[in-house]
C-alpha cells in the first residue's frame, strides 16, 4: 500500500513556473519508478516525466523537454515537478503515480498507486 500526496498546482500566466510535489507513504520501499501523468479534458492521460526511486535515469515528453525537470527527494519520499516556460497547452490535471516493476514506464497501466491529481491551468 502506497499513498500519493500532490500539492502545487494553480492558475498562473504564460511563461510563468510552477514546482509540483508529491510526497509517498506507505510502503514505498516497493516503488522502483515515480512518474508525472497529465489528463486534459477529452484526452488521454499521457507520461510526462519519470524518474526510478535510484539512480539518475529520467525520461521527458517531447512536449516538455526543456521546460520541466523531474527530481526526486529519497530522504522525503517526495519527488518534484518543476515546469517552466509554462503553455497554455500545458493545462490539466497532473497526476503523481508509483510503480513496482522497472518496464513500461510511460504506459499508465503499468503504474500501481496514483495520487489525487493537481490542476494546472495556465492562461493566455
Amino acid at each position: 500500500q502506497v499513498q500519493l500526496v500532490e500539492s502545487g498546482g494553480g492558475l498562473v500566466q504564460a511563461g510563468a513556473s510552477l514546482r509540483l510535489s508529491c510526497a509517498a507513504s506507505g510502503r514505498t520501499f516497493s516503488t522502483r519508478v515515480m512518474g508525472w501523468f497529465r489528463q486534459a479534458p477529452g484526452k488521454e492521460r499521457d507520461c510526462v516525466a519519470a524518474i526510478r526511486w535510484s539512480g539518475d535515469s529520467t525520461y521527458y515528453a517531447d512536449s516538455v523537454k526543456g521546460r520541466f525537470t523531474v527530481s526526486r527527494d529519497n530522504a522525503k519520499n517526495t519527488i518534484y515537478l518543476e515546469m517552466n516556460s509554462l503553455k497554455p497547452e500545458d493545462t490539466a490535471i497532473y497526476y503523481c503515480a508509483a510503480k513496482f516493476s522497472m518496464y513500461g514506464n510511460t504506459w499508465p497501466k503499468s503504474y500501481d498507486y496514483w495520487g489525487q491529481g493537481t490542476q494546472v491551468t495556465v492562461s493566455s
